[in-house]
């Protein structure tokens, strides 16, 4: 597991975006060669999104060859709402870069039959040679994707009940502090899911997420804080801002900014 800790928050994104932009120009795409990205939504990536769009636009990266995979979306929140995964990826991110539509693949939370949905989805992934790079973040309680406190580790693509922090969260940031707005359950992706990527990178920023990057990367796995799970991994890439490490231990983090200049060697285009 490695850890790449940043000043600020948009330091985190401009990291991000060219750790992407690298490893899919590293992987040669190509159109018997798709490059599979995982995406997460939420506020920590948006600043990622911005960064690779100017990439695109600069033509410096492409996703004409990259099929995505989104990691959940709300049930029963129409397609265009704008707080439903569908709008947020296509507002923010894929409307503006020059990715075929028919290689994004979001849950469908209006399905007829939620379970084949989730059994459809985790057919495709299959389908496409498995996902090469997954991106995520982390919840204050600990969540990865909508894998919520006390869910498998082994889990795959299913319905989830969401918790009453995750509403909260999710009502304060997107629905007007309004929790009767907030949709109750949503398709997710599972640990296991997760855990079946090539390589799997973390976003976590701001304070409110440093007691749960502490139980992810100090403490042993937990179902109650899924995101534990990722110890299990043999290719995780965290990338975090100073505030995220309050709960760290003073040589964890030093270890880990002592890494920096072999860090910096992943995102440098001249190797």
């Amino acid at each position: 597991m490695r850890l790449v800790i940043l000043d600020t928050q948009k330091s985190v994104g401009e990291w991000a975006a060219k750790y992407v932009m690298k490893r899919i120009k590293d992987f040669q795409p190509g159109p018997d060669k798709f490059f599979r990205l995982g995406l997460p939504t939420g506020k920590t990536p948006l600043e990622m999104y911005k960064n690779l769009i100017e990439y695109q636009r600069q033509g410096k990266v492409s996703f004409k060859y990259v099929k995505t995979f989104n990691m959940d979306e709300y049930v029963d929140l129409p397609r265009d709402h704008m707080q439903s995964y569908h709008n947020f990826m296509y507002q923010n991110f894929f409307q503006h870069i020059d990715i075929d539509p028919k290689n994004v693949h979001i849950l469908d939370g209006n399905a007829s039959d939620l379970n084949a949905e989730c059994e459809r989805f985790e057919a495709e992934i299959v389908k496409a040679g498995g996902i090469e790079l997954f991106i995520g973040g982390i919840g204050a309680d600990g969540h990865i994707a909508f894998n919520e406190p006390g869910s498998s580790l082994v889990s795959r693509t299913r319905v989830k009940t969401l918790a009453e922090e995750t509403l909260r969260g999710n009502a304060s940031s997107f629905f007007d502090n309004d929790m009767s707005k907030v949709p109750k359950r949503a398709l997710t992706v599972g640990c296991g899911t997760i855990l079946d990527a090539n390589e799997v990178m973390i976003l976590i920023t701001g304070a409110q997420k440093s007691f749960a990057l502490y139980k992810t990367i100090e403490e042993g796995i937990n179902h109650m804080w899924t995101a534990s799970c990722l110890q299990q991994h043999k290719n995780v890439l965290l990338i975090c801002d100073d505030d995220a490490t309050l709960e760290l231990r003073v040589k964890t983090v030093k270890y880990f900014k002592g890494l920096m200049s072999v860090h910096s060697k992943l995102i440098d285009e001249t190797d």
